[in-house]
């Protein structure tokens, strides 16, 4: 079974299992089973084994105390009266439901330096002023997650242009991080949803299952279903009268400032000449749990001398914040898991050897690249997994031939890798914009998949335009102006939608 279609049976099973059944705990882990029965050759005890050694050798245990720490400053935030005085503060600032939307649009895009960051960070601020105003917490978590990988991926300063400049071959004609600059205005499907969020919030409309949602949340139901664990995990919502606006935004300026600091300060530790090149090469995972560290000590030191919360009360939102992350963490070491039984079967070999290097410069390739990798991103759930296989093979298909090709054969890889990320349920920046958002994780999945599917097949067209004109001009402007055509008349269809 290994380096062939076996590879990806499992994950498939988990996302089938969990879009028909939408429980997504036992459907992930049934695709695990799958996967370790696979690699063991059906042994009983060498299933079991397989299932826990790959388990634990593909958790990433930085990124869970990342998750813990946000979450213990989610609820710190909470039970100070910070997030309860920004709500009230915001809704003499915020009038409609529509600015709502685009403030948590604003915000996502701000905070452009990791999609983790991105999820829990928005959601946290956002969710309580949305509420406010009836929108679903399907409709928050598709503003986070459209936010989170697609900003970072055309961000020249992130943690996903660090991935994709390792990727890169260091002999090539370009480097990777010039490579990844001139990727960025042919990344049609990052820049593409980004313009369908503006675009859906300025005229006010949903189609879908997102109409249905939005039209429950506007009779009061934020959840449609599946919100219960949710309402059960709710920080005391008792308002601290002790807290200010500052009680909120400090520490979520600490967070990002300190997190920004240990990128640029891991950077220039591995040998960085340069703050681009320290971004480039620096450790994200262990700046993000300084920036989450910094951000509990400052925060203990905001709140304890002015006595807005206990020292008693404080300790106990620590261990309350980890509970609230649990559910993502446990879907998370699932999805990797899953990920390395991939790993065991050989996935990438199977990949690398139907695309091959024997490709020609054809013009509908970077249309093929995009298939491709979304469907290797859907059925992985890794954007920069799919990266580490392709993009290799694609710069040294057009190594010394035809440079413009390869710029936008790599631009198509990136795009068709977060796409396939972005409709995946196994993908960990699907669940945390889940997890921000508090919604339903598989409300999240089938709303967000028609939103960005109506994208891919743009971004499909539009790649066999580049491939011909070899301009991002031509390609980008076609393929807007069809977005915009396209939500026009979904718009006439389905009619906008109330500003409440």
């Amino acid at each position: 079974m290994y380096g062939t279609w076996w590879s990806l049976v499992p994950p498939i099973v988990a996302i089938l299992l969990a879009l028909i059944t939408k429980e997504v705990y036992s459907s992930l882990f049934f695709g695990v089973l799958l996967g370790a029965l696979f690699t063991a050759g059906f042994q009983p005890w060498e299933t079991f084994e397989t299932l826990f050694v790959t388990m634990t050798e593909n958790m990433n245990l930085n990124i869970i105390l990342f998750d813990v720490l946000l979450g213990m400053i989610i609820v710190l935030m909470s039970q100070s009266g910070g997030s309860a005085a920004y709500g009230s503060w915001a809704s003499r600032k915020i009038k409609s439901k529509r600015t709502s939307l685009f403030a948590t649009m604003g915000l996502g895009m701000l905070i452009f330096v990791d999609d983790y960051f991105n999820c829990l960070t928005v959601g946290s601020v956002m969710r309580p002023v949305t509420d406010k105003y009836h929108v679903s917490r399907a409709k928050l978590a598709y503003i986070i997650d459209a936010t989170a990988a697609p900003i970072c991926i055309i961000a020249p300063i992130s943690s996903w242009a660090a991935a994709v400049n390792s990727y890169v071959p260091k002999d090539g004609s370009l480097t990777g991080f010039q490579l990844f600059l001139r990727t960025i205005p042919y990344n049609l499907y990052a820049l593409l949803t980004i313009g369908m969020v503006f675009l859906v919030i300025a005229w006010k409309f949903d189609f879908g299952l997102m109409k249905k949602h939005e039209e429950n949340a506007a009779n009061g139901d934020l959840f449609t279903s599946g919100g219960e664990e949710f309402e059960s995990m709710q920080e005391d919502k008792k308002s601290n009268p002790n807290g200010k606006v500052i009680d909120l935004a400090l520490p979520v300026a600490v967070l990002i400032a300190s997190a920004v600091f240990g990128m640029i300060y891991t950077g220039f530790l591995g040998g960085a000449d340069t703050v681009i090149d320290a971004f480039a090469g620096c450790d994200a995972e262990m700046s993000l749990i300084f920036g989450t560290t910094v951000t509990v000590l400052f925060m203990a030191a905001l709140y304890l001398p002015r006595k807005v919360i206990s020292f008693h009360r404080f300790m106990q939102a620590l261990a309350e914040g980890a509970k609230l992350m649990m559910p993502a963490i446990l879907i998370l070491t699932f999805a990797w898991t899953l990920k390395g039984m991939g790993d065991n079967l050989g996935i990438a070999e199977f990949v690398k050897g139907l695309v091959g290097t024997g490709m020609t410069a054809s013009a509908v390739i970077p249309a093929i690249m995009f298939g491709i990798a979304l469907f290797l991103g859907f059925s992985t759930g890794t954007s920069w997994g799919t990266f580490a296989i392709l993009v290799p093979i694609v710069v040294n298909m057009y190594a010394g031939n035809d440079e413009e090709m390869m710029i936008i054969a790599v631009s198509a890889v990136l795009a068709g890798a977060v796409c396939g990320d972005h409709i995946s349920p196994i993908s960990d920046t699907t669940i945390m914009s889940s997890a921000g958002a508090q919604s339903n994780h598989i409300n999240h999945v089938q709303t967000q998949m028609q939103y960005a599917m109506l994208v891919a097949v743009i971004c499909a067209l539009g790649y066999v335009v580049a491939g011909i004109s070899k301009s991002w001009m031509i390609s980008l402007g076609s393929s807007a102006a069809l977005l915009v055509v396209a939500l026009y008349a979904l718009k006439r269809k389905y009619g906008g939608g109330e500003t409440v």
